[in-house]
């Protein structure tokens, strides 16, 4: 089976220990709004659009980084450079520590939320640039971004905060075998290899041509232990298929297979053997 190739992300749902830490952070350090809050949750996003949402876990432990499976990052896609530069002017002026990474297809930038889950913000650099190797796959690497030029196109401008079309641009995991991701995401949910870095052991997967909708990798370990309920990191990403057919084919796929498959509602929850949680949703009807 292959994937609808207008599938897009939604909201990631983190576990966090204390939320009005948390939605300080996202709020004034990444610029995303409060959609919905109350005193156990809150729901942030770019303007309209829902990207994170926080279930407060007091009792929650963080565990060391990289070792377990799980969230890796998620990454949050702005719509050019110039907007990623105005969270970058932001995030420098508060002394947020970044990692960075030119990765020819995008720009990126690396940072951890109070609890340490993992975010990357990036713009694309346009599609018809991206270059290929002879086997297919997308070309992209790690070299320094030119961050001193991002600040320049934002230049003094007042921000706003992220742009209403900012969206959830992937989600990359540490898993337990870069055979059973490609078991799970390509086989079950079909998503294309965009890349295989088994060599960097890792495996970025997408549809409809993008460079990844899915990293995974075993930087934790062959076989790394799951997360376990009791620590912060991912509850659910959302995975939002164009029409009810594209995800029913996605159910009945899943269907023929060993993964546990929960309907509550409207939305169908879906485990890997990593532990990692999809919530398949429908994109909202015009």
């Amino acid at each position: 089976m292959n994937i609808d190739p207008n599938i897009t992300l939604g909201p990631v749902r983190l576990r966090i220990t204390n939320l009005a830490q948390s939605i300080t952070f996202y709020r004034d350090s990444l610029g995303l709004t409060v959609l919905a809050q109350d005193e156990q949750t809150a729901t942030l996003g770019a303007k309209t659009t829902p990207l994170v949402v926080l279930d407060q876990h007091s009792t929650a432990k963080q565990l060391p980084n990289n070792s377990v499976a799980g969230l890796y990052h998620f990454a949050i896609l702005l719509p050019n450079r110039k907007e990623l530069g105005f969270v970058i002017r932001n995030l420098i002026a508060q002394g947020v520590e970044l990692g960075q990474g030119d990765h020819l297809v995008s720009e990126a930038f690396y940072l951890s939320d109070p609890d340490g889950n993992g975010i990357e913000i990036y713009a694309d650099r346009p599609r018809e640039t991206w270059t290929y190797e002879a086997n297919g796959d997308v070309k992209m690497t790690t070299d320094p971004v030119d961050w001193q030029s991002m600040l320049v196109e934002a230049g003094e401008e007042e921000w706003y905060g992220m742009p209403a079309d900012t969206v959830m641009g992937h989600v990359h995991f540490h898993v337990k075998s870069l055979e059973a991701a490609r078991k799970f995401y390509v086989e079950t949910l079909g998503f294309d290899v965009a890349a295989d870095a088994s060599r960097m052991r890792a495996l970025f997967l997408a549809a409809g041509g993008y460079h990844h909708h899915i990293g995974t990798n075993v930087w934790a370990g062959v076989d790394a232990p799951e997360t376990p309920s009791d620590a912060v990191g991912l509850s659910y990403w959302t995975l939002i298929y164009p029409t009810e057919a594209s995800r029913e084919a996605a159910v009945s796929a899943i269907e023929q297979t060993s993964y546990e498959m929960n309907r509550t509602g409207d939305a169908i929850y879906v485990t890997d053997d990593a532990g990692i949680t999809v919530r398949l949703a429908l994109a909202p009807s015009e």
